[in-house]
């Protein structure tokens, strides 16, 4: 029996990633899929966010959208929370996980904090072992 294909889409509150999720869906739709939220821990201490609790700062609304994207393609997923910065914890679940492809929208970040740390997307698909489509 062949396994089944583990596809990860990073999650943040913007429409690229939304449309990444749906992409996703729509391309995968046998696969198993799991949803990620990375949350930044240097621009938490920067924000003087204790990360500690970084579960508490998620937006609950988040995981609400999946949850009303997934239902409409009547599919469950996988969701999880990774603390650190993202490129790196994205690549580190992706490689830990077994993960076959990654889906991710194209910017989440806007202004000076996208300046300052770069593109997230880009990161991760020119560091990615697997193959990364990245949605506008």
């Amino acid at each position: 029996m062949e396994r089944q294909r583990h596809i990860l889409v990073p999650m943040d509150d913007s429409e690229p990633a939304r449309a990444a999720l749906e992409q996703a869906l729509d391309l995968f739709p046998d696969a198993r899929l799991t949803v990620c939220h990375a949350v930044d821990d240097l621009a938490a201490s920067y924000s003087g966010s204790p990360t500690a609790d970084v579960g508490k700062d998620v937006n609950p609304d988040l995981f609400e959208a999946v949850a009303t994207i997934t239902a409409a393609h009547d599919t469950d997923v996988e969701t999880a929370v990774l603390e650190g910065t993202p490129i790196e914890t994205i690549l580190g679940y992706a490689e830990e996980n077994a993960v076959d492809h990654i889906v991710m929208g194209s910017e989440g970040r806007a202004g000076v904090s996208r300046m300052l740390l770069g593109s997230i997307a880009e990161g991760v698909a020119r560091r990615a072992d697997v193959p990364v489509t990245i949605v506008p």
